[in-house]
């Protein structure tokens, strides 16, 4: 028996004004498995985003984490539940080091979280986990933007989230990066993780997701495997295109 969803949306709409961003959008992220959720620019994918984290109210529908309506939860009792994310645009703090963007992150979650941890432990574990160490001591502004993906992901880890939502975690990271970064969220979906992600590197998204829902001007066009989706006309000719044209 397939483990029950930790993070659903059902029937989510988003209006702003007389423009339907997000129209009746029903999509579920298991533990232990990465989802993926790609789609023109402009398809609603961030929207759905920030829906999910409280940061944008639905016109309709509800955003439920681990079974229970967090609809009208406000942003940080969703993390505090378990829910974490990064986003398109770079947050960090540039003018600190690798090191101290996760200490940060680590002393925000003592001061605000039920359960604390050990900061120095935790920063010194993740490092090691996602490969930051040799950049550990260097100020985010002066390593590659690929890396500082990374940091970003590391920092979001610091909470011990349950569910982590990725937005366009791979952009600016080189090939070798990205291939370091696809077994990063390999294992940490092995060890429970539960991880949406949103992403238009189509080979990153075909090899690593269980699961993919295209979206198409804000409502759900295709959901399935990879196999599925790589081959339904409909995404073809909205999004991927063909493999021919890919190259």
């Amino acid at each position: 028996m397939a483990d029950a969803p930790l993070l659903e949306t059902r029937g989510i709409t988003v209006r702003f004004g007389g423009h339907v961003a997000v129209r009746d959008v029903s999509i579920s992220v298991g533990p232990g498995v990465v989802t993926g959720l790609i789609g023109p620019n402009g398809a609603g994918k961030t929207t759905l985003f920030n829906t999910i984290t409280g940061l944008q109210r639905p016109t309709s529908g509800s955003v439920f984490l681990d079974g229970r309506d967090v609809t009208r939860l406000a942003p940080y009792k969703r993390a505090r539940m378990g829910l974490a994310r990064t986003f398109q645009r770079l947050e960090l703090f540039v003018s600190l080091s690798v090191r101290d963007n996760l200490r940060v992150a680590g002393d925000i979650h003592n001061a605000n979280g039920r359960h604390r941890i050990d900061v120095d432990a935790e920063t010194d574990r993740l490092l090691e986990l996602t490969g930051l160490t040799d950049v550990a001591h260097r100020d985010v502004a002066d390593i590659p933007t690929g890396r500082a993906r990374v940091v970003e992901v590391a920092r979001a880890l610091m909470a011990g989230p349950r569910v982590l939502l990725l937005d366009e975690p791979a952009s600016g990271q080189t090939e070798q990066e990205t291939e370091e970064f696809a077994a990063l969220l390999g294992e940490l979906a092995a060890g429970g993780l539960a991880i949406c992600l949103v992403e238009h590197d189509i080979p990153l998204v075909m090899k690593i997701c269980s699961t993919i829902h295209v979206l198409d001007y804000g409502a759900v066009l295709a959901s399935g495997v990879p196999d599925e989706i790589r081959n339904d006309p409909a995404v073809i000719n909205a999004y991927i295109g063909t493999e021919e044209e890919a190259v």
